[in-house]
């Protein structure tokens, strides 16, 4: 069975193409960036609009077949930007009625778990899952994923955008401030706020936005102390959860996932637990068609369908509003 899926939760429109024997046929995207300032909503839909036909047409053709070949239409019905979640699933529509083939909507964030597991030898891990607007840590438990811990305030990704527009960068901010942190030498004291197992960023952002502003410190020691101390706060709240629900597996998702320093940070923890710290190919980290496409197939596969009618989106679906019934 090979399923065509459809990822516009953000700034990223992607198209995937996976079959039901975990092979990944084409994982295509276009991704709408600036040269300053954050991401637009209105402009990142338009972004979607212009480029979803060039990048549905190259996905086929990396894959080398036609909409004959294809079984399931899939794509991200939640959560996320409406504007763009809307643009997704407008498309996702109209495909499935041109072409008659079956239609699913799928939960982004469960998507960035499903891929993980697919693509590694993962059997029950915990997911720190951390993106612009999410920051979870989420594991399976009693027929849902459960939310063990998570941001009380932005996502992850944000803040780093954020703080990134502060120093006068450019959508997504991420990379470049990782880029800078990773010339940073002294590390400047920052507020850790960790609650249970729960994190919160305001108030760093307030902080560094002070020490910013007086010039005392530079932008590269400023990344450097920013992401060891939001990062110590993931792996520290990661550690507890594992501990929690007696796994020992922990897998990263999410585009703030493919930073090597968080990613070498949860690896010394895993370690020291002796655990498994799981680490994607960086396009199966960010936002991607080929998460979409395989949750998709599990799903449908388990006897769930979308009708037409019922492919509406949802921005505001949580993690654990889900029903599990393919586990």
């Amino acid at each position: 069975m090979i399923c065509l899926a459809i990822e516009s939760t953000a700034h990223t429109f992607g198209i995937g193409i996976v079959t039901d024997k975990k092979k990944v046929l084409a994982n295509v995207k276009d991704s709408y960036t600036t040269k300053t300032g954050g991401i637009i909503p209105a402009k990142a839909a338009e972004h979607h609009v212009e480029c979803f036909d060039s990048v549905i047409k190259k996905a086929l053709e990396d894959a080398k077949l036609s909409f004959n070949d294809i079984d399931l239409i899939a794509f991200s019905q939640s959560p996320g930007i409406g504007h763009t979640l809307r643009i997704g699933a407008i498309v996702a529509r109209t495909l499935a009625v041109l072409t008659g083939k079956p239609l699913i909507g799928v939960n982004h964030c469960i998507a960035h778990l499903e891929i993980g597991r697919m693509l590694t030898n993962a059997k029950d891990p915990v997911l720190l899952y951390v993106s612009g607007a999410n920051t979870q840590i989420i594991a399976y438990d009693g027929g849902k994923y459960r939310i063990f811990g998570e941001t009380l305030d932005g996502g992850l990704g944000n803040f780093l955008d954020t703080f990134a527009r502060e120093l006068g960068l450019g959508f997504p901010g991420g990379p470049k401030v990782a880029e800078l942190a990773s010339r940073g030498r002294n590390y400047v004291e920052l507020p850790y706020v960790v609650k249970g197992m729960d994190t919160s960023f305001g108030g760093i952002l307030t902080n560094l936005k002070q020490k910013l502003k007086s010039g005392k410190y530079s932008k590269e020691d400023l990344c450097y102390s920013l992401q060891e101390t939001v990062f110590a706060m993931l792996v520290e709240a990661s550690e507890r959860a594992m501990a929690h629900c007696e796994k020992d597996e922990l897998l990263l998702g999410g585009g703030v996932a493919c930073n090597t320093r968080l990613q070498d940070m949860c690896k010394k923890m895993c370690s020291e637990r002796d655990a498994k710290c799981y680490v994607l190919e960086n396009q199966f980290n960010v936002d991607n068609g080929a998460q979409i496409g395989w949750l998709g197939l599990i799903m449908f596969k388990s006897g769930i369908r979308t009708e037409i009618k019922d492919a509406i989106i949802d921005p505001y679906e949580r993690t654990d509003d889900v029903e599990v019934t393919w586990r």
